[in-house]
C-alpha cells in the first residue's frame, strides 16, 4: 500500500498463497518480466518501489495493477501479470526541471502511495485457510438459500490488537464494496495528487502540500490526512514531517535542525501517534497538528534509519538503528529510557533505511536490521533483551529486507555509496537478490546475474506472490512463480 507496505513501517507481508521456505526451497521462483518505463532519471533516482493493489475490478476486468513513482514526476501504472502499461499521467512542470544534486535531485523523490488503514494487520495462525465443513451442493437446505450465501465458518486470521477506544480499530477493507478508489503521489513542484485507480486521471487540481524542490520521503495517506517527511534542507525547506488535510488543505509541519533519518518516513502507530527519527530523537507527534508529544534521546548517535512500530506483549514499540552501530528499541508508553538495545554494525554510520519486523507463527517477534555488509535477525525477548538469530552472507550496500511467510527477501544494492554521481556509477555493482529462512538465515534461492545494474531508490516492494526490484538503468524487475496466461 505505501512506503514499508503499511502505517507502521513493518516491511512484511502476512500472508502469500505462493512464497513459503518451502516453496523457496525447490525450483520455479525466477525472474517472470523486466520493463523498461520511459522515465528522465534525476541523479541516482529513477522508479521507486511500486504500490500495488492485487485485485481491482475496473472497466476492462480484473487486474491486478501496480503503480509506480518516476523521478521524472510520472505516475505509470502497469498490469502485474502481463506486464504492460495501464496508464500513465505525468504531473512535471514543463520549463521549471533545474539539475539536481545526489542530496537534492529533485522530481518526485517519494514513492506513491494509496489511502492505508491504521491498525495492525491481522497476523497469521500458521493454518492454510480451506474447507471447514463437509462436502454439501449448491441449492441448500429448506428456507436458508443457497449455501454460497451463507457466511463462511472457516477460522480467519487473528483480528488485529484493538486500538483505544478513541479511535476505531482500522479493519482491511472490502475490495467488492463500491467507493473510488485513489492513488496519491507528490511531485517535485510540491503540490499532492489524487488520481482514480482505474484509469489515471486527477479530477481536481493538485493540492499546495510542500515548497518547490523538496527532498520528500515516505509519502503516506491515513484517515483522509497526508504525512511526508523532508530532508537535506533541499531548496531552504526545513528538515522535518508535514501534514496535509485532504478536505481541509491546511498544511502543518514539525520542524527539526537535524536530519530526518531513513528512507520511509514516519511510522504511526494504530491509535494515530507518529513517530519520526531526527538527529538523536525520536519524536512521538499527534497525527493533526504534529504536535510533539514525546520524545526519546539516543545516547549510542544519531539516528540512521527510519522507525519501525510493532506490538509486543500488548505494548507498541518502536525500534531504529542508530550512528554507533545499535539497534534500540523503546517502549513508547515510556520514551525515557531504551527498552532494549544490541550492536549491530560492523561500520558505524551506515545510513540503513528502515529495519523490518515480523512475527511467527509461535509468537516470537523479529526484528531485521541492515548493516554496511549484511542483514542481522535479532529476537526479542523478555527483560528487554535482544538476541542475535542469526547474520546473512555478506551483502553490497543491502537494503531493508522485505518478509513474506517466514521467507526473507534481502537486497544486496550493490550501490557503492559516495558523493560524486560518476564515481558511484563507476564503483557500484549489480545488485542481487537472496530469499532466506526466516528463522536460520539459510540461503534458499538467489537471482544470480539476472539484475544488470545496482537499486538506489528502487528498493523492494512485494504483494501477490512477486518481488519488485527497481534498479538504476531504469529496468524493473519482477520475480515470482510462472503463470500461464
Amino acid at each position: 500500500m505505501t512506503s514499508g507496505f503499511d502505517a507502521q513501517r513493518s516491511f512484511w507481508v502476512r500472508n502469500d498463497g505462493k512464497i513459503s521456505t518451502a516453496s523457496m526451497g525447490k525450483p520455479g521462483f525466477e525472474l517472470v518480466w523486466k520493463v523498461k518505463p520511459t522515465n528522465a532519471a534525476r541523479q541516482l533516482n529513477t522508479l521507486m518501489p511500486p504500490s500495488l493493489v492485487d485485485f481491482f475490478i475496473g472497466h476492462r476486468g480484473f487486474r491486478a495493477l501496480g503503480f509506480f513513482g518516476g523521478s521524472n514526476d510520472t505516475v505509470v501504472a502497469y498490469d502485474l501479470d502481463l506486464a504492460r502499461v495501464e496508464w500513465s499521467n505525468s504531473h512535471a512542470t514543463p520549463g521549471v526541471s533545474k539539475p539536481g544534486t545526489l542530496d537534492c535531485p529533485g522530481g518526485m523523490t517519494s514513492a506513491v502511495t494509496r489511502p492505508t488503514g491504521l491498525g495492525y494487520p491481522p497476523v497469521p495462525t500458521g493454518s492454510a485457510p480451506g474447507r471447514g465443513n463437509p462436502a454439501k451442493g449448491g441449492v441448500g437446505e429448506p428456507y436458508e438459500g443457497a449455501v454460497t450465501l451463507k457466511r463462511d465458518p472457516t477460522p480467519r486470521p487473528q483480528a488485529p490488537r484493538p486500538v483505544p477506544a478513541a479511535k476505531a480499530a482500522a479493519g482491511a477493507p472490502n475490495p467488492f464494496s463500491p467507493r473510488v478508489q485513489w492513488v496519491n503521489s507528490l511531485s517535485g513542484d510540491g503540490k499532492f495528487h489524487s488520481v482514480y485507480l482505474g484509469n489515471g486521471e486527477e479530477p481536481a487540481p493538485g493540492l499546495s502540500f510542500l515548497p518547490r524542490g523538496a527532498n520528500a520521503q515516505g509519502l503516506i495517506v491515513v484517515e483522509r490526512f497526508a504525512y511526508v517527511s523532508t530532508t537535506n534542507s533541499c531548496s531552504g525547506v526545513e528538515n522535518g514531517v508535514w501534514a496535509l488535510g485532504i478536505d481541509t488543505k491546511n498544511v502543518t509541519k514539525w520542524t527539526t535542525p537535524a536530519n530526518v533519518a531513513g528512507t520511509v518516513g514516519p511510522a504511526i502507530a494504530p491509535a494515530g501517534t507518529l513517530y519520526v527519527a531526527a538527529g538523536a530523537e525520536l519524536a512521538a507527534l499527534e497525527s493533526k497538528t504534529l504536535t510533539a508529544k514525546g520524545s526519546f534521546k539516543s545516547t549510542v548517535g544519531e539516528f540512521t534509519s527510519s522507525p519501525v512500530v510493532f506490538d509486543y506483549k500488548g505494548k507498541d514499540m518502536a525500534a531504529a538503528t542508530s550512528a554507533q552501530g545499535h539497534l534500540q528499541v523503546v517502549d513508547t508508553t515510556n520514551l525515557s529510557a531504551v527498552y532494549a538495545q544490541s550492536p549491530v554494525f560492523s561500520a558505524p554510520g551506515y545510513q540503513a533505511g528502515g529495519v523490518a519486523s515480523w512475527q511467527d507463527p509461535a509468537g516470537n517477534r523479529w526484528l531485521l536490521a541492515p548493516s554496511d555488509k549484511n542483514i542481522t535477525a535479532f529476537k526479542l525477548g523478555g527483560a528487554g533483551k535482544l538476541e542475535v538469530a542469526w547474520t546473512s552472507r555478506e551483502l553490497v550496500s543491502p537494503l531493508p529486507p522485505v518478509v513474506i511467510n517466514g521467507v526473507v527477501f534481502a537486497l544486496s544494492s550493490g550501490e557503492f555509496r559516495g558523493k560524486d554521481l560518476n564515481t558511484v556509477v563507476a564503483k557500484s555493482v549489480p545488485a542481487v537478490l537472496y530469499a532466506l529462512d526466516g528463522a536460520t538465515g539459510k540461503e534458499l534461492w538467489n537471482s544470480g546475474k539476472t539484475i544488470t545494474s545496482f537499486v538506489h531508490s528502487g528498493g523492494l516492494s512485494a504483494g501477490g506472490s512477486r518481488i519488485y526490484v527497481g534498479a538504476f538503468d531504469g529496468n524493473q524487475y519482477a520475480f515470482s512463480f510462472p503463470i500461464e496466461h
